[in-house]
């Protein structure tokens, strides 16, 4: 085993400095497992500092062993797969025998177009009684990984009764039942690539109690570039849930650009940067009487569309800029995982927050104009 690296045309060269050190090997007749260690920045013209953002880790094999030739080539056994590398690990709290309930769509006929928002109303079936819901898992449909792009849960109005339950319906469309429109609040977003979603062992998202959401909309972004025609989806959320209360409720905070026809890319552009603004006056009003100890950020989930390149939150106090609360420089489109930060970030009334987004159209001749999120 060495530190390698490949030249522009992918032949594979030892590195002068091998900054790859073996720690773990093992061989049997279903495996081979190696584990290696590397400094995050090695100063090296040939390696990769590895940071927060996303990590396009490419793997390959040969079925036989290393030649005295040289390397074989490896065939069809190759792959990339985009990780976090410093994501910090999760408390995983074991989930096995606590209750759960499902929000999944029923039959839903995806249209043989670009971009379909299917919404559907559910009630929560816990009531009476506060309960803290403590991980979401995506319940997506076998063979439908890359149609279904993301999942937002919304809270609507609590005056709404049974019957809005009955019928699911585009989303944002003219026909579209007034009750969906009660329906403003995010209280839990999904995108393509995340896997379940764990809250911090001391955090949980309350229901269950008269304040807490009674009905929910669920607004899943179907992405069908190819117009496949007669496809039908049930895909949704799974949320498992405890009565053992935790010490704070969730929440969500949303910040970046309005979904609105001011914003625009052009063409031909290398790189491109929009800002979405959370301006202090706004952050006074939203905390100033419900929260002026502010709110604490445990996580980060940066959520952009096929331009998008890099997106970065920044955070500003008293005029002066903190550390970026989260960013990810080599976004990957089909991997959009939440970033649980290493320490809480409180966020408090008269802060500034500013969600930077660079987009890249060099592959485009006409205007990108912004839809639906």
């Amino acid at each position: 085993a060495q530190d390698s690296f490949t030249d522009e045309n992918r032949v594979l060269k030892k590195d002068p400095q091998q900054d790859y050190h073996l720690e773990y090997a093992m061989e049997n007749s279903t495996h081979t497992v190696l584990a290696f260690s590397r400094d995050l920045h090695t100063c090296d013209t040939n390696d990769k500092s590895i940071t927060e953002s996303t990590v396009r880790v490419i793997w390959a094999y040969h079925h036989k062993d290393l030649g005295e030739a040289g390397q074989n080539y490896h065939g069809s056994n190759r792959g990339t797969k985009s990780l976090r590398l410093l994501n910090p690990e999760k408390e995983e709290v074991s989930s096995a025998s606590l209750p759960y309930f499902d929000l999944i769509n029923k039959d839903v006929p995806v249209p043989d177009k670009d971009t379909t928002y299917w919404c559907q109303m559910f009630k929560v079936p816990v009531q009476h009684k506060k309960h803290h819901v403590t991980k979401v898992e995506p319940l997506i449909q076998k063979g439908h990984e890359n149609l279904v792009h993301h999942i937002l849960l919304y809270q609507c109005s609590s005056s709404l009764n049974d019957s809005v339950l009955d019928y699911g319906h585009e989303c944002y469309h003219p026909n579209m039942p007034d009750a969906f429109l009660t329906c403003e609040t995010v209280i839990f977003a999904w995108a393509i690539g995340g896997e379940g979603f764990t809250y911090p062992p001391h955090v949980g998202l309350s229901i269950g109690t008269a304040a807490d959401p009674q009905f929910v909309l669920m607004e899943v972004h179907y992405d069908n570039p190819s117009y496949t025609e007669g496809l039908i989806d049930n895909s949704g959320l799974r949320l498992i849930y405890t009565p053992d209360l935790r010490k704070y409720d969730a929440g969500v905070i949303e910040a970046g650009l309005w979904v609105s026809l001011f914003h625009n890319i052009p063409p031909g552009m290398p790189e491109f940067v929009s800002e979405g603004h959370c301006t202090l006056e706004c952050l006074e009003e939203a905390l100033g009487a419900e929260r002026p100890s502010g709110i604490r950020v445990f996580a980060v989930l940066l959520h952009a569309h096929l331009a998008g390149r890099a997106i970065r939150m920044r955070h500003f106090r008293n005029g002066e800029e903190q550390k970026l609360l989260a960013y990810d420089d080599e976004f990957d489109f089909n991997f959009q995982e939440f970033q649980y930060l290493k320490e809480e970030r409180t966020i408090l009334p008269g802060d500034n927050l500013i969600t930077e987004c660079h987009y890249s159209t060099v592959d485009r001749i006409h205007m990108t104009w912004v839809s639906r999120a």
